[in-house]
């Protein structure tokens, strides 16, 4: 047989070997982005058959040089654009574009749009309303599971402040994916508790700081507390957060109520409750990369 035949199939041997490979390490490979990698790797193999037929004679050596240079820009095609996608939960009555920094900090960075999910929940007028049960759940669940199917690497990052911490930490719990999440930062979340809700059963009467809110020993926070949220969890934190410290004591039983169990560091900032989420994207960008 010609030569040709053997550099053909062994080109794309070589290509199917690399497609399970990768299917392996990354169990969404076969998405948009991962399939850049195979446009390139194709193209390489048309140029080098287009340059065998011109140049028949030389084409033994200088084969195998383009073989090796297939795969190795095609490779590094992938490997560069291949990322978690990022979660950004918001807080209470905010909006997705309470995330702005974070968001054109990560575009700035090489993310697509489509690699960033800011799921919109919760009334926008009644904060009272708002808990961690029902209609809010959706639209957060929702994000985290498609996130989860288109990314590359089979893995997400979450972000959330304030109240968006807590839920996004409690659909992680209900779906089961925390061995899916490779970083989870909490920021200014009530992990423990609000003291401006009071103690559960004799807490304020009010939706957020309910069964399903944010009273000290709830019996929402009971239940999430202990559960694994990712790989890597960070809390970032304030002295001076005007929610979390609302009453002048940050702290439920000696610990900040930002901080997160088994969390691998957490991060104190003189920043106020809303300034904890806007001027930290570029730590947030550090702890995901």
């Amino acid at each position: 047989m010609s030569s040709l035949f053997y550099i053909k199939f062994g080109l794309l041997d070589i290509f199917s070997w690399v497609v399970e490979f990768e299917s392996l390490r990354y169990p969404g490979f076969l998405n948009p982005v991962a399939l850049k990698f195979y446009v390139d790797f194709i193209g390489c193999l048309l140029n080098l058959f287009r340059t065998y037929h011109r140049e028949k004679n030389k084409m033994k050596k200088r084969s195998m040089l383009c073989l090796i240079a297939c795969v190795l820009v095609s490779y590094n095609t992938f490997a560069n654009v291949c990322r978690d996608v990022v979660v950004l939960v918001h807080g209470n009555t905010a909006s997705p574009s309470s995330w702005n920094n974070t968001y054109n900090l990560l575009l700035s960075n090489g993310y697509s749009s489509s690699e960033i999910y800011r799921p919109n929940w919760g009334s926008k007028s009644c904060a009272a309303c708002n808990n961690h049960n029902g209609s809010e759940e959706t639209p957060v669940r929702q994000a985290i599971v498609s996130a989860l199917a288109n990314s590359c690497t089979g893995k997400i990052d979450v972000i959330g402040h304030s109240m968006g911490a807590t839920l996004a930490a409690q659909q992680i719990s209900k779906l089961g994916v925390a061995s899916s999440v490779d970083t989870f930062v909490g920021i200014a979340g009530a992990f423990r508790g609000l003291w401006t809700c009071g103690a559960y059963p004799f807490n304020v009467w009010s939706s957020t700081c309910g069964y399903y809110g944010l009273s000290i020993q709830s019996p929402f926070l009971d239940s999430l507390f202990g559960e694994p949220l990712g790989d890597k969890v960070y809390s970032i934190k304030s002295n001076i957060d005007q929610v979390v410290c609302a009453t002048g004591v940050c702290s439920v039983g000696g610990v900040h109520s930002s901080r997160i169990w088994n969390e691998s560091a957490s991060y104190t900032y003189t920043l106020g409750h809303f300034g904890l989420q806007s001027d930290t994207a570029t730590q947030q960008y550090n702890l995901i990369n």
